[in-house]
């Protein structure tokens, strides 16, 4: 069973791959591309090509208007993969703010003036540490980029020392359903991880219903559940 740790990990891992994936071109044999023209594609997949494509579009007819067209272009940003990374980040973003709020304790207060020189001396300069300790979340100033945050919840996952008081199971759950769904999207839209899905559309051989099965960088395959046909991009495979 995949861990909270390990999606945590994943996202920081790879949201590199996902900067560099949201400059190149759209890959057309990615999981729920590749069948799009023979079985149609999944419903999600289909909106955001379609959105991406109007975009392109409106870019090409202001090149086309633009007395500068020649030299090199810059690669067309994919704008699905810039919205996966945007929900991802506020979702993580999110689930920090609650955590530190409820588990971060405040800084340590200043000595106060009654004490002995020496001690109000140590104790303040414990405090200031204390008030900009690196390992304290931030909730005003620049936001953290997505693998920072990942790697903070993972820390209170995993009871790192800090200002903080051990997660409680409510916390932990809050963290991994969080962590869950943002490592989904990353896998989704990097297409390394399995698939597999069911189509709206039947067989029109037999009626029955159909799978598709992708992911992991492989060509996708789709099978029919009632009659046994296999189909791949290029068309039927097995009968």
């Amino acid at each position: 069973m995949t861990t909270t740790a390990t999606h945590l990990r994943t996202i920081a891992l790879h949201w590199a791959d996902l900067h560099q994936a949201a400059g190149q071109p759209v890959q057309h044999g990615a999981f729920g591309l590749g069948l799009r023209g023979y079985l149609a594609a999944l419903d999600q997949a289909d909106a955001d090509q379609l959105e991406y494509d109007r975009h392109q579009a409106a870019h090409l007819r202001s090149l086309e208007r633009s007395s500068d067209q020649l030299g090199e272009r810059p690669a067309p940003v994919r704008l699905h993969i810039l919205d996966t990374m945007r929900t991802i980040e506020a979702a993580l973003h999110d689930t920090a703010d609650q955590i530190a709020s409820s588990t971060q304790r405040p800084p340590m207060h200043p000595a106060p003036a009654t004490w002995p020189a020496a001690d109000r001396e140590r104790r303040n300069r414990l405090a200031r540490a204390d008030a900009i300790d690196p390992r304290r979340w931030r909730w005003t100033g620049r936001r953290r980029p997505a693998p920072y945050t990942a790697l903070w919840l993972l820390a209170r996952i995993e009871d790192r020392p800090g200002p903080f008081q051990r997660l409680t199971v409510l916390q932990r759950e809050l963290i991994g359903t969080a962590a869950a769904g943002a490592a989904e999207r990353v896998e989704r839209a990097l297409d390394i991880a399995a698939q597999r899905r069911t189509l709206e559309r039947a067989c029109v051989k037999c009626g029955g219903k159909i799978d598709i099965h992708g992911g992991e960088g492989r060509v996708p395959l789709a099978h029919c559940t009632g009659c046994g046909q296999i189909w791949s991009e290029g068309g039927v495979i097995a009968a």
